[in-house]
């Protein structure tokens, strides 16, 4: 048996994909679907990618269901409910200031040096976890958790 992918519903895929990029995932393949009115849109991080032309060995599938024409992409509730992606990381620190940087929020912060949850603009739950644990440092250390996770 092997790990083939992740699927996560989402309303703005370029949201998504930005908010992923932020971690360090790159785009390695999409599929348009006109029958079934649907795009999927396949991330990997560099570490799992393999050839060109080539599935990586993890992957994270996005799914957009187009919606009927004049209306709003349907909007997904429950993102907690799915549980979490988690990723490792080589500097946590780093990592949650990039996505501070970029207007979201962290979660539950790496105060430990080694944990933090952060959200997709869809409210996925993604668990960032230290490549090792680093000391604990300001501002993270005494950083309260914000809403869920």
């Amino acid at each position: 048996m092997k790990y083939l992918h992740t699927m996560i519903r989402v309303a703005d895929p370029d949201a998504t994909i930005a908010f992923l990029e932020l971690l360090g995932l790159k785009e390695v393949r999409r599929m348009e679907n006109e029958a079934g009115r649907f795009t999927l849109i396949f991330l990997a991080t560099p570490e799992d990618m393999n050839a060109p032309g080539e599935r990586a060995n993890a992957e994270v599938e996005l799914t957009y269901n187009w919606p009927e024409e004049g209306k709003q992409p349907e909007e997904y509730a429950g993102g907690r409910n799915f549980g979490h992606l988690a990723y490792r990381v080589d500097n946590i620190y780093d990592t949650c200031q990039r996505i501070v940087d970029a207007g979201h929020i962290v979660h539950r912060p790496p105060r430990d040096g080694h944990m933090a949850f952060v959200k997709t603009p869809d409210g996925i739950s993604i668990e960032l976890l230290q490549d090792g644990t680093l000391e604990p440092a300001e501002p993270w250390a005494s950083m309260p958790n914000t809403g869920s996770w």
